[in-house]
């Protein structure tokens, strides 16, 4: 048997934990940052029907073979597999999963690094150390690496501490303050000129873009990117989860968190953008694209807080700090992925795994920093937009039809005894087994047709 897992002490913990994994910077860089490029309130309809109609679905099987397996995505699939040829199938699919959880965490801990860094110019500025703030903001190479050794040294530090002391400590103290942050941003940034047409753009659809098949692989890539899914870190978080709980509602819980932290995002960065051009930042070139996609979140809102003077020094700081901790959040969840299949299978001591596959990764991600411009975004389009959601279509293969439906259902019964009668039940099953990865292929054929 592989050593005693951890176990999150309670529901909310979980709650907070596993959307703290969904929310991160797939939502507060990532899904403003899509909208913004791929019409605006027509990317916002088609994200949410992708959340909501696949997103969910692969979410729940996750959550579900976590639970019943306890434990990592390689063993699980193989526990759930039915004979020798889908269990190599299946711990084929755990062993990419936990690859690409590793490509992601390397190019996430360079945006967090730009986090930490823009917090610690906001702190320079305060002090009137503007030469420092202006290097610390240049995204130079130097920078680019120490910022991003830094976060990822935060994030080794904190798996390595286990569940309880690290992943569910956090996520309870820190969720909340972001919440709060992003509510009174959003606010004021509503009440500044240019906001209003900026919030048009994000909320009134056009529909003739809604059906482009760039936007809808768009708009499924950042779905399963903000919830995490295909690369084993709900399926983690689902076996630290106790038999008495309702996978059902921490579903339902941790998709709608998710959903409504990105849509708090859109309406604090659209505007923001609309304002900042309204004050004569260049956003869009003349083509109609976002001038620097990557770094969007570091061109609109520093000019948003520049025009609050010295408060906008205090709320940048802010700010900055929480899209750090929010960053964190995520990323100790990917990096969870490795270091439990270390731990489980090779019998390796969790601080030794962490520290030992934390520096893997940091070499990797190293780098990306020294051939950003060919690297970066080859690398979030290969695993956010094609990696995740076909990984998310083999799981939902595996859920739908081989492993058995009673089983599936005796698990759910576990924290929810009437299950079999309820809506979920007869929908779902059907859903993941049929109409997920139906949809997910048509998503992608749309796009090799175009």
């Amino acid at each position: 048997m592989s050593a005693p897992r951890g176990e999150f002490s309670s529901r909310f913990g979980f709650i907070l934990a596993a959307s703290g994994s969904a929310v991160g910077l797939g939502n507060i860089w990532g899904f403003p940052t899509q909208a913004a490029n791929n019409g605006g309130a027509a990317f916002l309809v088609i994200y949410l029907l992708m959340a909501f109609g696949l997103a969910y679905p692969v979410l729940m099987a996750e959550l579900i073979i976590g639970r019943h397996a306890k434990a990592n995505a390689v063993t699980a699939m193989a526990v759930i597999a039915r004979g020798p040829v889908s269990k190599k199938l299946g711990m084929g699919v755990g062993y990419t999963g936990i690859a690409a959880s590793c490509l992601i965490l390397c190019f996430y801990s360079v945006v967090a690094g730009w986090m930490i860094s823009h917090f610690l110019a906001s702190l320079s500025d305060i002090v009137n150390l503007s030469d420092f703030s202006a290097w610390l903001t240049s995204l130079n190479l130097i920078g680019n690496a120490l910022f991003a050794l830094i976060f990822l040294v935060l994030t080794i530090f904190i798996v390595s501490g286990g569940i309880k002391g690290g992943i569910e400590k956090w996520s309870i103290r820190l969720m909340p303050g972001l919440l709060a942050i992003l509510l009174l941003l959003i606010i004021y940034v509503l009440t500044l000129d240019g906001a209003m047409v900026g919030l048009k753009a994000y909320l009134l659809p056009d529909f003739s873009k809604a059906v482009e098949p760039k936007l809808m692989v768009s708009a499924l890539g950042q779905a399963f990117f903000s919830l995490s899914l295909g690369v084993g870190t709900m399926l983690i978080y689902g076996s630290y989860v106790g038999k008495g709980e309702n996978l059902v509602s921490l579903g339902y819980a941790v998709t709608f968190l998710d959903i409504l932290i990105s849509v708090m995002a859109g309406l604090l960065i659209l505007p923001a953008m609309y304002v900042a051009q309204y004050n004569g930042v260049v956003i869009y070139n003349e083509s109609g694209l976002l001038i620097a996609e990557n770094t969007l979140i570091f061109t609109v809102l520093p000019a948003l807080f520049d025009t609050m003077d010295l408060v906008g020094q205090w709320v940048s700081m802010a700010f900055f700090l929480l899209m750090t901790i929010a960053a964190l959040t995520s990323s100790i969840s990917m990096l969870e992925v490795p270091v439990a299949y270390v731990v489980e299978n090779h019998k390796v001591d969790r601080r030794r795994a962490s520290w030992l596959i934390g520096t893997v990764i940091s070499f990797m991600a190293m780098i990306i920093v020294v051939n950003f411009e060919l690297l970066f975004g080859f690398i979030v389009m290969l695993t956010t937009r094609y990696g995740q959601p076909l990984l998310g279509f083999m799981l939902c293969l595996f859920v739908g039809w081989i492993w058995h439906r009673n089983r599936v259902l005796d698990e759910l019964r576990k924290g929810y005894v009437q299950v079999e009668h309820s809506l979920f039940w007869k929908v779902w099953p059907f859903y993941i087994r049929y109409i997920c990865p139906l949809a997910i292929l048509m998503v992608f054929s749309q796009l090799f047709i175009a």
